[in-house]
């Protein structure tokens, strides 16, 4: 890869700025607007025809998709999306267990408003780490990309701009069903695979993101061997593993993503990059 990714030049820029040859706050204005250009491409991604705004954009694509026109009531479903997932996990998921978690995930309805909301970045900018990925895809040339536990699919959506060959996979019926209604009202072609129902296909990917996915697996090192029938020899799978303390969100059910890290070794995948700096993505590769 020629070009270094985001987390690797902001750290590089920050180590100038402790050996003085540059300041504090030049180091500042230039990571914000290096993030500015990420989050710019992020939001062009999202974006409905005609619109300029990601919160309004957002509103409206929920509020047509629920058939509500008053988008400040949108809003405020969105802005407590977070305490109703939390409330609808303790009623729904007793013990941590295959059924009852994967009953929870096919019902939980308020995923897209807390999902959604959270792609606007009006709370954090941690989902520009999709950028971040699309940057290393695009240097390695892959084109066949699988989005794992694709939520809204808001990553898919912005590797499909980029011209990349993209499926979505879930477990949850209501959240593919909303994906299928985002990329139709872009007129934007993507597989959609239910992994209730589907095995993910052999050897078909060279790229794949578990953005902020294994915390919340029953079987996450099942999912590594999943994921390495699904590679294509050589190929990559940028993902977060890991997850901290959060009393607002009960499901993050994995800690140890040790025995994670063992099977991908196992396996001979191979840590080729790390972000150390922003997000802690790590991309692992398959052997060749």
């Amino acid at each position: 890869m020629v070009k270094k990714l985001l987390p690797v030049r902001l750290r590089e820029l920050w180590m100038t700025a402790e050996q003085k040859e540059i300041s504090a706050e030049e180091c500042a204005a230039t990571q914000e607007r290096q993030l500015d250009e990420c989050a710019t491409i992020w939001k062009k991604a999202l974006l409905l025809s005609g619109e300029d705004d990601i919160v309004h954009s957002t509103l409206i694509e929920i509020g047509h998709w629920r058939g509500i026109n008053d988008l400040a009531l949108v809003r405020r479903h969105c802005e407590g999306a977070v305490h109703a997932v939390k409330r609808q996990w303790e009623q729904t998921v007793q013990n941590v267990e295959a059924r009852g978690v994967e009953k929870y995930y096919n019902t939980a309805d308020d995923y897209v408003e807390e999902l959604m909301w959270w792609h606007t970045l009006r709370e954090d900018n941690s989902p520009l780490a999709y950028v971040a990925a699309l940057e290393f895809a695009s240097a390695a040339h892959c084109k066949s990309y699988l989005d794992l536990g694709s939520g809204v699919g808001s990553g898919a959506l912005l590797f499909r701009r980029h011209g990349f060959e993209v499926t979505l996979a879930d477990i949850s019926s209501v959240l593919l069903s909303f994906c299928k209604y985002r990329f139709n009202e872009r007129a934007l072609e993507a597989r959609f695979i239910d992994l209730k129902e589907s095995l993910l296909p052999e050897g078909a990917f060279d790229f794949v993101t578990a953005m902020d996915v294994f915390e919340h697996l029953v079987d996450p090192v099942g999912t590594v061997q999943s994921l390495d029938r699904a590679l294509k020899p050589g190929g990559y799978i940028y993902g977060r593993f890991a997850a901290e303390e959060d009393p607002d969100r009960p499901q993050h059910i994995v800690r140890d993503f040790r025995p994670v890290f063992e099977r991908f070794a196992k396996l001979g995948f191979k840590e080729v990059f790390r972000d150390d700096w922003l997000w802690g993505h790590q991309v692992f590769q398959k052997d060749i």
